[in-house]
């Protein structure tokens, strides 16, 4: 069986194991009280060039949109997000349960754009009944986006500057960002992405940890009120917060180049998706959409689909008419190049 349903279908780095056995018996303080974490959270903040960031190391991605979600909005508000928004499609309504609404919006290829949002927001502003509605309290969105798209520098400014112009903070569910970053695509580092947004997750369980995700908020003091004790009261705070910050100070360990693991293994996962979609235009399939990324958006016709998942794992994406369906191939920091040769054979 070849394996490409995901990018976290590995577990961690080998790098990332070697310095969690290395670390292993140490004696180390509780909840990030440690000198990995706080080496990692120094390491990260060169990498964004935000020397004053505040950096807080949560487990997952669910767990991260919920409690940052939360202490950014006021009981009455919700969160705007583009309608195919992993928030408003994939997290089971952890938004809503925490007493937030989703407010979606239509986008193009998973992008929530400006002009969009700054009409909704001017319609929402003037109606005469607003405060007897859930107010907008912030904007979410991710990079890369549900479809593996990529926002460019100035479309994430122009989103930016429409959110400061209503004093909205600007989230970014970054769960792949080292794959978007990583993109010859991209026009963005991660310090442009810190400088465009209020706040942003640096996803490590898709990216070569074990798990973990990055919370930064970019500008000092920034973070919301008792945001320490608000992952606590979410559940969310590991007593062994060693696990995530040893993790973290791996992955944002440089190389004699001056780049973090976390980058290098990035582009391996867009080497070989780049070999993965020259297989499928090879061998004439069509693609859903044009992704610069580790995610590809197949559309198979159902008999083929069945026929192929007997060899192959792959995510069922969407239907696409009554006898085909999208489906999505990853490729990850952990993929075997030889697998997409097989592949190719078996296409």
């Amino acid at each position: 069986m070849l394996y490409f349903e995901s990018d976290y279908t590995e577990g961690a780095h080998p790098a990332v194991l070697a310095h969690l056995v290395k670390t292993n018996m140490e004696h180390l303080s509780g909840y990030g009280n440690d000198r990995y974490t706080e080496s990692a959270k120094e390491k990260i903040r060169h990498a964004i060039g935000c020397p004053d960031a505040d950096v807080f190391f949560l487990v997952g991605g669910t767990q991260t949109n919920k409690t940052v979600i939360a202490s950014l909005l006021r009981p009455f508000e919700g969160a705007i997000t583009a309608e195919s928004g992993h928030i408003a499609q994939h997290e089971a309504g952890a938004i809503e349960n925490s007493g937030h609404k989703v407010l979606p919006l239509p986008a193009k290829d998973g992008r929530l754009d400006a002009d969009t949002l700054s009409m909704y927001l001017q319609r929402f502003f003037t109606d005469e009944n607003h405060e007897h509605m859930v107010i907008p309290g912030m904007v979410y969105i991710s990079h890369p986006t549900e479809y593996g798209t990529l926002y460019s520098k100035d479309g994430l400014a122009a989103l930016h500057a429409v959110c400061k112009a209503w004093n909205l903070p600007l989230y970014i569910d970054g769960a792949r960002l080292g794959y978007g970053i990583a993109s010859p695509s991209s026009d963005m580092t991660l310090s442009d992405i810190a400088a465009n947004c209020d706040a942003f997750y640096i996803g490590g369980t898709k990216v070569g940890a074990l798990c973990g995700e990055a919370v930064v908020f970019p500008q000092k003091n920034t973070s919301p009120k008792g945001f320490f004790t608000t992952i606590k009261q979410n559940g969310a705070l590991l007593a062994k917060g060693r696990l995530t910050g040893v993790q973290f100070d791996a992955l944002f360990t440089e190389d004699e180049n001056g780049e973090p693991l976390y980058l290098s293994i990035s582009r391996h996962a867009i080497v070989c998706a780049e070999k993965l979609r020259a297989v499928f235009r090879e061998k004439g399939y069509r693609f859903h959409a044009e992704t610069p990324t580790n995610q590809i958006f197949v559309i198979l016709e159902n008999g083929q689909m069945e026929r192929l998942a007997k060899q192959v794992t792959f995510s069922y994406w969407e239907p696409y008419d009554d006898t085909h369906t999208v489906v999505r191939f990853a490729t990850s920091w952990a993929t075997d190049p030889a697998d997409i040769d097989e592949l190719r054979d078996i296409l």
